[in-house]
């Protein structure tokens, strides 16, 4: 018996599943925003099959809900939400920087170094303009994804995208990665990645714990904490 329709099916389910989660990276689907399957439909690009496979996979991750006679609901961020996801953040990202300082080269510390001192030096020779600010995202969510994709652990990866996904939700509510939040957010990474460079685990962990709660309390729409550690010469 041929398996072909079923592996086109799971193709078009992770395709969806894909196009779903870039629409909340570039801010199309809003947190709290109601959507009929057909509009959801047109937005991904996908036929209406895959759409209605894909929603009891978003209504398991909490990142969508069908409500009675007003269709589907994105995920609607609250404090709870707020501070579940950064503390579930918080246990994963530091679970992955203890073995991700004994484990990342040397050579690629730098490249990763790099990229963010090229972010900081766009942003304070010219204007910060969207491409600026969707380059930054990318190097800012970039290495913490690298970081947790250095466990090897397919379960925990999984777990830490679908949370990365309300985190997003989170910043569209409250604040995303600004003008006014980008270089304080590359020198956070920066002064992060001088205590990787130094192998020192301490450091690493103290640091990446203020960098996440800075970020929490940003959204709260609280001040960031100053850091404790000076970062000398970030260019």
């Amino acid at each position: 018996m041929s398996t072909a329709p079923s592996v086109v099916t799971s193709s078009l389910r992770a395709q969806a599943y894909a196009s779903f989660q870039q629409q909340i990276v570039d801010a199309n689907i809003r947190p709290g925003q109601f959507i009929s399957q057909r509009e959801l439909m047109q937005l991904l690009g996908m036929p209406l099959g895959a759409v209605r496979e894909l929603i009891p996979r978003l209504e398991a991750e909490g990142l969508l809900k069908t409500v009675p006679q007003r269709g589907l609901q994105v995920a609607h961020v609250d404090l709870k939400l707020i501070n579940n996801a950064f503390q579930l953040r918080q246990l994963l990202e530091r679970e992955a920087a203890v073995r991700f300082v004994t484990t990342v080269s040397d050579r690629d510390l730098a490249a990763i170094e790099q990229s963010h001192l090229d972010i900081v030096r766009r942003a304070r020779s010219g204007s910060i303009d969207d491409d600026l600010l969707k380059d930054a995202t990318a190097v800012d969510w970039g290495l913490h994804d690298l970081m947790i994709d250095a466990l090897g652990n397919e379960l925990i990866s999984e777990v830490y995208r679908i949370n990365s996904l309300r985190v997003r939700l989170i910043r569209l509510e409250g604040s995303t990665l600004s003008p006014q939040v980008l270089i304080p957010a590359m020198e956070e990474h920066l002064w992060f990645i001088e205590a990787l460079k130094r192998r020192d685990a301490q450091a690493v962990l103290e640091r990446l714990g203020h960098h996440i709660e800075s970020a929490h309390l940003r959204v709260l729409g609280l001040p960031r904490p100053a850091m404790p550690w000076s970062l000398e010469n970030p260019e």
